[in-house]
Formats: C-alpha cells, sequence, structure tokens
C-alpha cells in the first residue's frame, strides 16, 4: 500500500526514494528514470465504487495510491488536484467526442495552453509549489531553497511548463526548444510569457539535442547540486501517473455512451507519440487492471517506436536501409515533409511535437520488459524473503544499463526475444506517413450523417490514421478511443493546408481561439543558444544569479527566483 511506496532508477541502486524525493530529483544520478518499486493493486471493488466518479475525484483515488498520506496529507491532495484542474474549459477535463460506430477521440487540450501536458504539468507545478513552500516555512529569504527547473519541448511540453510555474515563488524556469522547428503558435504560447522566472532558449538544433543537453545538466552532480535542478519533462515520474487518469476516465465515459448492440464491448486505445509518455501511461493503467485491448502506438515518419515492434531492434536508424558506408542519419522517409534529413537523423514532418529520434519514456518499458523476459536465473542475496524479487529487479537494471549504454555509443541495441514478446503482447505499433495524415485530417473533417465533421490536428491525424488501419484487423466488438493531444489551432500551416479545397472551412472563423488572436502580435522573450550543455550552462547560471540580484533587493523576497 501506499504508506510504503518508494520509487528506484530504471538503472539499478539500491537508491529507494519517496514520492517527495522523486519529484524533486527527476532524473536518476546514474542516467536512469524513477519508476515505483511496485505497482500497487486496485481497490477490491474499483470498477463499481469509481464508475460515477469525476476526474478529479478519480485524480484523488489514483494518485492516493501511490502518494502516501504521510508526504501528502488526503485533504491537501485534494485541493491540490482541484486547483491544477480549475484552469480547464471543459467541466469534464477530458471529454470524449463519438466520430464513428466504434470509434471515439479523447480530447485532451482543454487546458491553459490547448494540449494534453497541461494534464500532468498543472499538477506537477503545484507540486513543486507545495513541497518548496512546506520546506521553507519560517525560513528567512537568505537561507530558503529554490529550485531551477530545466527542460526540452518538441513543442507542447514548454508551454504547458511554463503556464504552470510562471511566476511560482522560489523556482525558475528555463525551457529548451529547437529553434524554428516548433509551430509559430507554439513557440509563441512560449515566448510571450515575460514573467521574471521564465526564460526561452531556442537552441541551435533538434529536440534530441535538446534533450540531450537536460540529461547531460541533470547528470552533472556539482552543477546539479548548486542549482537544484527540477525535471518537467516526462522523465518526471508524476507526469506519467497523471496521465493514467484519463485512460480511466476514458473507459468510464464510453461506457455510458456505447450503443446497447455491441455486446461484450473492448475499449483499446491508440495514442500518437514521440516521446512515449503519453502511451506509457496506458500501459501502467492496464498493468494496474484497467481492461484494454494491446494499446496502439502511433508514431509518423520517426518510426524508431513503431520499427522496435516490428523487428525488436531499437535503434536510432533503421538498418534495413542503410548500408554500411552510409552515414549515421536515416535515408529521407517516404512521406516526409520535404523529403530532407533534419540534423541528426530527425525527419521534418506535419507533426513537429513527435520529431524525436529517441524516445525517453521507452526506457521505462525497457526495464518492464528485461523484468518479465530477462530475468530467468536471478539470484536472490543472502537474506533476501521476497522470492527473489530484489534479484530480478537487479537484473532488469543491469540489462537495460547494458541496452541503454550500447544504445548510445552504437546507435542500436538488439532486445532479446522473451521482451520483445512481452511488448507485442500489450502494445500494437505502426507509422502513419504526412500523405496519409493529410488525408486523414480531410476525411474526418469531411464526416457527415449522425456524427459530423471533426477537425483534427496532425498528431491525432497520425494517431487516427494507424488506428483506422488496425481497425481492420480487430474483432467486431471492439472500440478504439483516440487520444487527441492538441488543439488544431496550434497547427495552422498543417491543418489550412490540408483543408485548403473545402470551401467551407475558414481557419480563423472554425478553430482558432478567442485566447490565440493577437498572439503573434505580442513582445517576445528568448535566448538565442548553441546546442551544447556549455552554453546552457552559461545562461542558467547568468540568469539565475540577476534573479537572485533582484530578490535580495526587494525587502520580503517578493520577486519569484
Amino acid at each position: 500500500m501506499p504508506h510504503s511506496m518508494k520509487y528506484l532508477s530504471t538503472r539499478g541502486g539500491e537508491e529507494r526514494l519517496s514520492f517527495e524525493e522523486t519529484v524533486l530529483t527527476g532524473l536518476a544520478p546514474n542516467g536512469g528514470l524513477y519508476i515505483p518499486a511496485h505497482l500497487p493493486a486496485l481497490p477490491e471493488n474499483w470498477e463499481h465504487d469509481w464508475q460515477h466518479l469525476s476526474f478529479t475525484e478519480l485524480a484523488l483515488e489514483l494518485y492516493s495510491l501511490f502518494i502516501p498520506t504521510k508526504e501528502i496529507p488526503r485533504e491537501d491532495l485534494k485541493e491540490l488536484i482541484e486547483r491544477s484542474y480549475s484552469t480547464f474549459r471543459h467541466p469534464e477535463i477530458a471529454p470524449l467526442k463519438r466520430v464513428g460506430e466504434k470509434e471515439y477521440i479523447l480530447e485532451l487540450f482543454h487546458g491553459p495552453t490547448f494540449a494534453f501536458k497541461d494534464v500532468a504539468l498543472q499538477f506537477l507545478g503545484n507540486l513543486f509549489e507545495y513541497f518548496l513552500k512546506r520546506k521553507n516555512e519560517g525560513k528567512p529569504e537568505g537561507q530558503r531553497e529554490k529550485l531551477t527547473v530545466v527542460g526540452a519541448t518538441s513543442g507542447d511540453t514548454g508551454s504547458a511548463a511554463i503556464y504552470g510555474l510562471r511566476s511560482k515563488k522560489d523556482i525558475s524556469i528555463f525551457i529548451l526548444h529547437p529553434k524554428g522547428r516548433v509551430s509559430p503558435i507554439q513557440e509563441a504560447q512560449m515566448t510571450t510569457v515575460t514573467d521574471e522566472n521564465v526564460f526561452n532558449l531556442a537552441v541551435d538544433g533538434t529536440f534530441d539535442d535538446c534533450q540531450d543537453i537536460v540529461k547531460a545538466l541533470f547528470s552533472d552532480s556539482a552543477f546539479n547540486a548548486e542549482y537544484r535542478l527540477g525535471a518537467i519533462n516526462s522523465i518526471n515520474w508524476a507526469r506519467i501517473l497523471a496521465q493514467t487518469v484519463y485512460y480511466f476516465s476514458a473507459y468510464f465515459n464510453v461506457q455510458r455512451q456505447l450503443p446497447y448492440d455491441i455486446i461484450d464491448p473492448k475499449i483499446q486505445f491508440a495514442v500518437p507519440t514521440g516521446n512515449f509518455g503519453d502511451v506509457l501511461a496506458g500501459y501502467y493503467a492496464k498493468h494496474l487492471g484497467l481492461p484494454m485491448e494491446p494499446l496502439v502506438v502511433a508514431t509518423n515518419a520517426n518510426d524508431i517506436l513503431a520499427r522496435f515492434w516490428k523487428t525488436g531492434r531499437y535503434e536510432k536508424a533503421d538498418s534495413s536501409r542503410v548500408d554500411e558506408e552510409s552515414s549515421a542519419q536515416t535515408d529521407a522517409v517516404v512521406g516526409s515533409s520535404d523529403g530532407k534529413q533534419a540534423t541528426g537523423g530527425v525527419a521534418e514532418t506535419l507533426s513537429p511535437a513527435m520529431d524525436i529520434l529517441v524516445s525517453s519514456n521507452f526506457e521505462r518499458l525497457l526495464f518492464y520488459l528485461a523484468l518479465e523476459g530477462c530475468t530467468a536465473g536471478a539470484v536472490a542475496a543472502d537474506g533476501e524473503v521476497d522470492g527473489g524479487q530484489h534479484a530480478k529487479i537487479r537484473m532488469a537494471a543491469a540489462n537495460v544499463k547494458e541496452w541503454m549504454d550500447k544504445l548510445k555509443s552504437e546507435g542500436r541495441v538488439v532486445v532479446p526475444k522473451l521482451a520483445v514478446a512481452a511488448a507485442r503482447r500489450d502494445m500494437i505499433a505502426d507509422r502513419a506517413s504526412d500523405e496519409e495524415t493529410t488525408a486523414t485530417i480531410q476525411k474526418y473533417f469531411n464526416l457527415t450523417g449522425e456524427f459530423g465533421s471533426y477537425v483534427a490536428d496532425p498528431h491525432t491525424a497520425v494517431g487516427l490514421s494507424v488506428a483506422n488501419r488496425v481497425a481492420k484487423t480487430n474483432e467486431p466488438n471492439v472500440v478504439q478511443i483516440v487520444l487527441s493531444t492538441a488543439h488544431p489551432a496550434k497547427f495552422n500551416d498543417a491543418v489550412s493546408a490540408a483543408l485548403s479545397s473545402s470551401s467551407n472551412f475558414n481557419f480563423e472563423r472554425d478553430i482558432l481561439p478567442k485566447e490565440f488572436h493577437g498572439l503573434l502580435d505580442k513582445e517576445r522573450k528568448v535566448i538565442d543558444v548553441k546546442g551544447t550543455p556549455e552554453a546552457v550552462k552559461e545562461v542558467v547560471v547568468r540568469e539565475v544569479g540577476e534573479l537572485v540580484k533582484k530578490g535580495q533587493a526587494v525587502e520580503g523576497g517578493k520577486i519569484s527566483v
């Protein structure tokens, strides 16, 4: 039960952290990601008892399984949850939209920045504030603990994190984004926030470069200790935990909406993904006990995940398409937006938030695959009385460390067959080209009849495209729920281009929210940096130092640092 819940690194070690330590630490010192030491059991009658709960009530029940009351009392946790989701525009937080006989879209873009990241980052921002306030209670300004939040974004994480942390006391936030590789709306959402504790860094490179820089900063123990780094990317366990809630809420909501002529319905979630956090939350929901068919992992032309399920190889470049004399970059991917390769082998596509070469959260799945498929013969140490589970965990972590080291040094790793078989049992993976993405946007806009027209953003369209393909092989009683990860207005160019031949479509009239009017014309706050850890460190040192000076100059330390 949660009173004994601890968290461990996917790459091993005897370290076991509390929930608070896990949230504030982010990335493990050995480079691993934190996961629960065990998965808790759902209450015996959860399906009956939870079926009529609201989103926030479901969140309270699920979070309570992982957060001991001695760390956050239940009433405090309830208040944190309610405050986090009070910022959402829709009363259901994550409503379902029916678009077909057995097809629903789970809209996750009703938060303040119109992206699914808000579901987790509004909560995470309040968690940071809660823990720091408790640590600093009664301390004078010069002795207060500060948190320097550092994160990388491929588009949506940055603005969601900024909106979750802007002007929060004792916290500064530095968001790295690949310069020129996010949509204009996404860039404007981040860079037009001019609060003194918010810093946007436009990095000369790709999202993978940004992500590597963030990991390098966390791995620098001296720098990390001096600036007390905090993680807002989905390497932070709290983000994954928060995202499990909408799988449960969608499961209950669809049960209430299903027509009576579908006998013994089975639910299947399809998830467009780049960094694997959103779909990993579904994996946790499934293994907690939520009934579902295999998850559908949908990728764009940057298909490292789809290729893993096909071949069992986790590799940056497609070895089936690159000969021995070629570089480490992939070939131009069929269906990419312009046939070119961006720096580092990442294809530029219509769904830029998914233009990622290495998915950070996939390491968490690799741990569970290793635990199931690669721990035969694990020997328990003297005195262990858990049936060898500790030994299996050590062996699984050793496998993960070896695999991740090999991926870093050689660009690829071949995962053992038993581990791949476990992955294929729980998930199906495929990819969609830009042409298929465009065709899917057109298909759903042109829907007529009972369900009517629907405008999907290009990331949601990737999920819909792959889900449509999988649906052809499903049993007739399978009902699909496709996760819609962003509002279509965030991707004006892709959506407008796809629907340019439709005389009855007008971008500003049909989908542009009032919050976006004039956004592109607002004042910007952004710092251009080279794509190196050293360049980013210089910015952090300089800007945090300036904030400290300002804070010391204001009576009572009213400046957020």
